[in-house]
């Protein structure tokens, strides 16, 4: 039977790609899609969100909620400066296309309410909507089945500053309320695990886009930027944590590794704003999340590329085309 879950995202990039995960899988019952503040100007991550949907051929599927469009107490940090639009300059006609009048965080408290213990949210973007959501019902986090959420470092590297990963980083008090609420969570972290296991080299983007379909010369178009981003940062390839996460969700049999640990985000200094101190089980701390420590890098890229493969009629047009 499908798995129903919830897609909390800030569409750019890799969170595109996630998204058609989501719509592909014959494992995945995607319920709904909740924008979030994050990657890229708010509205180009709703433009991408429906250009996703066209090119899988499900406008008007899956309803389309807009969520916080700011952090809960600080200012928006873009992260354009690694994605660009996060489209690679992609555009269609978006006459007509209209979101949702229920607000995001309405949605994950009634979407979870009527169906309670069964819907999974897969948070790729700042954990606004999520924490709000929190803050609003207290009914929210029993009502959840599970969060996975894609976010930190494990004791590594962050990729925004050298202590943050840029999710936990731009909201940092919406990140330690929801570590601090009590759901069930596996988290996907940046470092070392998606430089591990989920970096696609220049020549494996090449051969996915090579396939042909609309869905793979969407793929190839939208990764080019943060494939050249990443590579002019040392990181020899496209980064692919949040289709990850969708798909370790959807394919746990992707997770070769696995261990809980006390997850913990520092809200309160500027040096370390958006760390997440995970300890993995000596320091006295309960666990509060399960942490992806390797994944199966070859089945992972074997699966998208198969994703890729499936052959769709995107119903408008793109411009340029693809």
């Amino acid at each position: 039977m499908p798995i129903p879950f919830i897609l909390d995202t800030d569409t750019a990039q890799d969170d595109c790609v996630a998204m058609l995960v989501g719509l592909l899988d014959p494992e995945a019952d995607l319920v709904a899609i909740t924008m979030v503040a994050g990657n890229v100007g708010f509205e180009l991550q709703v433009r991408n969100a429906w250009m996703t949907l066209n090119v899988a051929d499900r406008l008007g599927e899956v309803p389309v909620h807009l969520g916080c469009r700011r952090p809960m107490v600080r200012d928006w940090v873009s992260a354009e400066n690694v994605h660009g639009d996060g489209s690679g300059g992609l555009s269609i006609d978006f006459a007509g296309l209209e979101s949702e009048d229920e607000h995001g965080v309405d949605a994950l408290l009634r979407l979870t309410a009527e169906r309670p213990g069964e819907l999974t949210i897969v948070c790729i973007g700042p954990l606004t909507n999520i924490a709000m959501a929190v803050v609003k019902d207290p009914r929210f986090v029993p009502n959840t089945k599970a969060l996975y959420i894609m976010g930190g470092s494990n004791n590594a590297r962050g990729n925004i500053t050298a202590a943050a990963e840029y999710n936990f980083y731009v909201d940092p008090e919406a990140a330690r309320i929801v570590f601090e609420a009590g759901f069930e969570i596996t988290v996907v972290p940046w470092a070392p695990l998606t430089l591990q296991d989920a970096v696609f080299s220049r020549e494996r983007i090449a051969e996915i886009r090579a396939v042909g379909t609309p869905l793979a010369r969407y793929f190839g178009v939208v990764c080019a930027q943060t494939l050249a981003f990443d590579e002019s940062v040392g990181i020899p390839g496209s980064t692919h944590p949040d289709s990850l996460t969708a798909s370790l969700l959807l394919h746990p049999e992707l997770i070769l590794e696995a261990s809980p640990y006390n997850v913990a985000i520092e809200a309160g200094s500027e040096l370390t704003r958006g760390y997440a101190a995970m300890s993995w089980g000596v320091h006295g701390l309960p666990s509060n999340a399960r942490i992806v420590e390797r994944a199966d890098a070859d089945a992972f890229y074997a699966y998208l590329k198969a994703l890729m493969s499936i052959e769709t009629t995107p119903p408008r047009a793109f411009t340029p085309a693809l």
